[in-house]
């Protein structure tokens, strides 16, 4: 496990400190959680970027012509 120095402004600290509280967690726990979240963002969206580059639009539209063209559900209509 690393140690790492963070400076945070007080107000920062202060909101973190609270919500940890709240969590039953430690700082520590609480930032690393929140770290853990936005890698997992970042890395996801990377993910995709590749994926999106393998794709073709007429392998899209190949697949969605394959769907049913019928009305959604009254439950599924915004």
């Amino acid at each position: 496990m690393s140690t790492l120095s963070l400076r945070l402004p007080d107000s920062l600290h202060q909101e973190i400190k609270s919500l940890a509280k709240n969590e039953g967690i430690s700082i520590n726990q609480f930032i690393s959680s929140a770290v853990a979240e936005k890698m997992s963002a970042l890395l996801t969206e990377k993910y995709l970027r590749q994926r999106a580059k393998k794709g073709n639009q007429r392998s899209f539209f190949e697949a969605m012509s394959k769907i049913p063209d019928v009305e959604p559900d009254d439950m599924d209509k915004l």
